[in-house]
């Protein structure tokens, strides 16, 4: 399974928490490419729903992991 994140970006505004087969029904619906429904499909069949990408991809990148420069006089 190869995350990332462009692809991830199609799971952004899913209907979080959602069981993995909404996620896959989520993806065909929007038209996601084939590659996000392989990922989806090798995931764990839990008894939880999964309540966020980061619980299916552990290192999505969150706004802490990029650096915005403060405004600062030059």
């Amino acid at each position: 399974m190869i995350w990332t994140p462009e692809l991830a970006t199609y799971l952004e505004d899913a209907p979080w928490p959602a069981t993995k087969d909404e996620l896959i029904d989520y993806a065909v619906r929007t038209g996601a490419p084939t590659e996000v429904l392989e990922n989806l499909r090798e995931l764990e069949d839990a008894d939880e729903p999964y309540e966020s990408i980061e619980e299916i991809w552990p290192d999505y990148p969150s706004d802490d992991d990029f650096f915005y420069e403060d405004e600062s006089e030059y």
